[in-house]
């Protein structure tokens, strides 16, 4: 083999090579320190190493996904920066030699959630096992593991008002049957079965990458809150019609000053009999959410009765005036609603001006009906619900526990806390519902207990206190029912009773003008 030697001839050629080398190497040095630098400012200047933050949490420089930091840190959500005062001064970073090398872009222009998340920030969303992968951006709500409380072969999708007329491609992409759609003033929601035996899981994770769809999620089950077995119902209502919650309730020294009045309840429950005398002329109009037609049921006809019976009974609000919102269908020991039915309920209650709705079913967390009880309390719509008759150690359900709801518990003839109610913070007040006589379907009577019928009572005072003053907000009878509440179980506010049992009469009497409009003066 021949060696290569330089000669005369072309040590020129091999200097001005070496030259140009170096200067390009040197060029390169100078822009890499130059990007290093600036970070580093960068990062000096919020006092830490860099951080990426994605709800609520951060991605730090060292790889590991963290939670807001406490105890003297500076914390990001949603962009703004706030300090605790409690930061102590840091050290500028300490220099280190810069590694030059070729930069990698790895994505522009895309929409991601956290590394490894398709539901940051939903509470339940699911691992994504390919780490640093880029995701598409969040649109499904794929349930917890342990969450079974949905149809099994039925799940929402949402499209926007310029995607709806990508539905049909959807389903042919994703063998998906449409079973029916709700206007979302100009989006759709559709109802969609699934054709074979996939699960609902599997299909949510596939559509989470339809840039078509707003948002997919499982339809979720509820049932109505209500002790079984069902005691009765019995042919006629009793001689002396032992109505405690009136006494309990001080109803009939509140009924001086208001009765309710022409207040507008939606009842989102079981199917009522609007023709009990109970309840004769009181339901002002209906609605079936449900794809069947169900018989009258023993559930929404007590409900109904709780709020407004004017007969042998007397409800909460006996002049009220009812929207009967069918969204369950009757089971063998309950009635039984989807996240599609209650959300059609909801959505015809407040196009009907309704001003309060009571909802005495419960289920698990829900990204549809979470979105519109906001929208209700945030246009000052009274929202009534139980918080459920699965017990003290069970965890919180909904829609109780949302924001803006006023949840409430059930008691006995002693004040003492019905033993199968759920507990928790957000309990806001108690009301009788063990052993409550009310009305029950083909002009019958029964005897109820349940958490169910304590949030019945509630939304009755709730009607006379919007008598009262008609530009109450759901916020102002919240304040109003937990200040003038009487006080149980350990003192103040707590996760049993919540502030304590209403008192009608004071809730009513701390509205102006106290003067009595229905009874003697």
């Amino acid at each position: 083999m021949r060696r290569y030697e330089p000669t005369a001839s072309n040590k020129p050629k091999i200097k001005s090579l070496l030259r140009l080398s170096l200067a390009l190497m040197a060029a390169a040095a100078v822009l890499s320190l130059a990007v290093v630098t600036d970070a580093l400012a960068r990062a000096g200047s919020h006092g830490s190493g860099p951080k990426l933050s994605s709800s609520g949490g951060s991605f730090s420089s060292s790889g590991k996904s963290t939670g807001r930091s406490t105890g003297g840190s500076k914390t990001t959500d949603g962009g703004k920066t706030s300090n605790d005062g409690g930061e102590r001064p840091r050290k500028p970073p300490k220099w280190r030699t810069p590694i030059i090398g070729i930069p990698v872009i790895v994505g522009t222009g895309v929409a991601t959630p956290a590394l490894g998340a398709i539901n940051a920030g939903q509470g339940n969303g699911s691992q994504n096992s390919a780490a640093g992968r880029l995701l598409a951006p969040l649109r499904v709500g794929i349930p917890p593991p342990d969450e079974r409380r949905y149809v099994p072969d039925q799940l929402l999708v949402e499209l926007s008002a310029a995607q709806s007329q990508a539905l049909g491609g959807l389903l042919q992409r994703h063998r998906l049957t449409q079973v029916e759609t709700l206007n979302l003033n100009g989006g759709t929601l559709a109802l969609l079965r699934i054709s074979d035996r996939r699960s609902v899981t599997e299909v949510l994770r596939n559509l989470a990458g339809e840039g078509v769809v707003a948002w997919a999620q499982p339809n979720y089950l509820y049932t109505t809150q209500e002790q079984q077995p069902v005691i009765g119902p019995q042919s006629q209502a009793p001689a002396d019609s032992p109505q405690y919650a009136l006494a309990k309730l001080r109803l009939p020294q509140a009924h001086e000053f208001a009765k309710g009045d022409k207040v507008l309840v939606a009842v989102i429950d079981s199917t009522i009999d609007t023709a009990h005398p109970e309840l004769a002329g009181m339901v002002v109009e209906s609605f079936n959410a449900l794809t069947t037609i169900e018989q009258p049921h023993d559930h929404g006809t007590a409900i109904a009765g709780a709020i407004a019976s004017h007969a042998k009974l007397t409800g909460a609000a006996p002049q009220a005036r009812l929207l009967a919102v069918a969204a369950f269908g009757a089971k063998p020991d309950t009635a039984e609603g989807t996240t599609f039915s209650i959300a059609k309920g909801i959505d015809w209650a407040l196009a009907k001006g309704a001003r309060i709705i009571n909802m005495s079913f419960t289920g698990p967390t829900d990204p549809q009906i979470a979105r519109r009880i906001a929208a209700a309390h945030k246009s000052g719509v009274v929202l009534v619900a139980a918080v459920g008759n699965a017990g003290p150690k069970s965890p919180v359900l909904y829609p109780a526990a949302y924001a803006g709801v006023i949840a409430v518990t059930a008691t006995d003839a002693d004040d003492r806390l019905f033993k199968g109610a759920n507990q928790g913070q957000h309990i806001a007040v108690a009301a009788p519902g063990v052993d409550i006589l009310l009305a029950a379907p083909e002009g019958t009577y029964q005897m109820k207990t349940g958490t169910s019928f304590a949030a019945a009572e509630v939304s009755g005072v709730a009607a006379l206190m919007l008598e009262r003053k008609p530009a109450l907000t759901g916020e102002g009878v919240r304040q109003i029912l937990t200040t003038t509440a009487r006080d149980l179980g350990p003192k103040g506010s707590d996760p049993q009773f919540g502030a304590g049992l209403v008192d009608a009469y004071r809730a009513v009497m701390a509205l102006n003008p106290a003067v009595a409009t229905t009874g003697p003066k």
